[in-house]
């Protein structure tokens, strides 16, 4: 597969995992425990990734855990609470503005040259956000905190991308499925001990609960990992970030009224998509 296609089918499945976690999260589980109940699922299913191409040496995949820190350690967590006090619809919508984010990185510590594509496609972003920000009509679960648990979530994701590619080019040896189970372990690791020190209550009813958004996710990650080590993040960042409009679609389909998604949420996400296509073709 190309990785503009693998990017496009980890975009679907991230949408879908969003609305999943908002579904699994109505049923009572606190995010402190729901962030670790993604996880594990997805790590079980990048495992079984693994296992099915028959290479268990790690030795020289071992800095991608370093990743894993960021995400989907410190990001599901923050993007576990994005989900409960934003929604599901804003929350997707924040998490596309990562190519801004990606942009910044890159102008600032990788002295890429600032050109009026990025600009216009950095105003795009902007606008979407000013847009969702600005809506009147939210569902009455709606805190302001969620967008920001999201924008901090979204800079997280959009840190680990570039990692990701580097370490993608610079360790030849390594296979996608080996760089996403390191990540995801760290992840795993990182949500349980969050579980931990907040005391968490981890039942089977809510792990059980939150399985279907961990196939997701898992899954969104394989994919994920797999076009990280075919193109480069200028091309998968922003497809990626069709996961805004992934998440607004599942959001109007599956809650509906719950989530009251708008013009000004549609719009926002894809003024979002729009400006990180942008970006993405005058990187």
């Amino acid at each position: 597969m190309t990785a503009v296609l693998l990017a496009a089918m980890a975009a679907v499945l991230f949408g879908a995992m969003t609305v999943l976690v908002r579904i699994a999260l109505g049923t009572g589980v606190a995010p402190e425990a729901g962030s670790f109940l993604t996880i594990f699922p997805a790590f079980v299913v990048t495992a079984l990734f693994l296992a099915s191409q028959g290479d268990w040496d790690l030795r020289d995949a071992w800095p991608f855990a370093l990743a894993g820190l960021l995400a989907p350690g410190t990001a599901q967590i923050l993007f576990t609470f994005a989900v409960r006090d934003a929604g599901a619809s804003r929350t997707s919508v924040t998490v596309g503005t990562a190519p801004l984010f990606s942009v910044a990185i890159a102008l600032t510590l990788l002295d890429e040259p600032l050109v009026a594509g990025l600009v216009l496609g950095a105003a795009l972003i902007v606008t979407g956000g000013i847009l969702l920000a600005s809506e009147r009509a939210r569902p009455t679960h709606f805190k302001r905190i969620g967008l920001v648990y999201a924008f901090v979530a979204t800079a997280a994701f959009a840190s680990r991308d570039p990692i990701v590619r580097w370490l993608a080019t610079e360790s030849t040896d390594v296979e996608p499925s080996q760089g996403a189970l390191l990540t995801m372990l760290t992840g795993m690791l990182t949500a349980f001990a969050f579980a931990l020190v907040t005391r968490a209550r981890l039942t089977w009813r809510a792990a059980v609960a939150f399985v279907p958004a961990g196939v997701c996710y898992g899954l969104s990650y394989v994919f994920l990992f797999e076009a990280f080590f075919r193109g480069r993040v200028s091309v998968v960042s922003p497809i990626v970030a069709t996961e805004s409009l992934w998440g607004v679609l599942f959001s109007w389909l599956v809650l509906r009224s719950s989530e009251r998604v708008g013009i000004r949420v549609v719009g926002g996400a894809a003024l979002v998509v729009a400006g990180g296509v942008l970006i993405g073709l005058n990187r």
